[in-house]
């Protein structure tokens, strides 16, 4: 499956050149997280997805969710269908610009972060930073995640939730802290006071997690 993207494509691109993905979240669209470009380091070659599947309001979605059943908040073949279709395209994205000794960074929001949790942990060696937006870490997609601590020991996790959070509660969130913490991970898990979304103080936080 080939997902619909946009690019911003640095000066100089070699083997090197670091690679950082956004997921957006549900009813959103690619074009969401990308207004995170101008403050990304200039030399990052930044790809931002859009969702393959469309919603009953506006804007796509990686999965259907019934709201109406606490149970159905994850379509799990359609979740797993889109990661599969994500790491395809980053793959592909990588060959097409011959980036063969680069990092690769992964940014999510909300539906799009759920996604990024069992790429990361499920595909470790692949990635280097992730950051977790308003999200948290659905047992559903991580049953199969690598636990060997050589595997995840390169890694750095940025995780971000508003305690005002009304669509994904802050507990859930905070979820992410106990199992990174079991892992044996390197992460920053940081509370806001802020909804669902991102505030300024959360906005430079993460690109202070980027550029470092």
């Amino acid at each position: 499956m080939d997902l619909q993207y946009l690019v911003r494509e640095p000066q100089n691109i070699t083997p090197k050149t670091p690679l950082l993905v956004l997921l957006h979240g549900y009813g959103s669209n690619e074009e969401d997280l990308f207004s995170f470009v101008p403050n990304l380091p200039e030399d990052w070659l930044v790809v931002s997805f859009r969702a393959p599947r469309t919603t009953m309001y506006e804007g796509f979605s990686w999965y259907d969710i019934d709201f109406m059943d606490a149970d159905k908040m994850v379509d799990l073949p359609q979740a797993e269908e889109s990661e599969k279709a994500i790491l395809e395209n980053i793959l592909k994205i990588s060959n097409h610009y011959g980036l063969t000794e680069n990092e690769t960074h992964l940014c999510g929001f909300s539906q799009g972060g759920i996604l990024s949790y069992a790429l990361a942990l499920k595909n470790p060696t692949f990635f280097t930073k992730v950051a977790y937006l308003s999200c948290y870490p659905e047992e559903k997609l991580l049953q199969d995640i690598q636990k060997n601590k050589k595997q995840l020991e390169h890694l750095r996790f940025f995780v971000s939730h508003g305690t005002e959070d009304a669509i994904i509660p802050l507990d859930w969130g905070r979820k992410a802290a106990d199992l990174l913490y079991d892992l044996g991970c390197y992460f920053s898990f940081r509370e806001y006071i802020f909804g669902h979304g991102i505030n300024q103080k959360n906005y430079m936080d993460l690109m202070d997690f980027f550029v470092k």
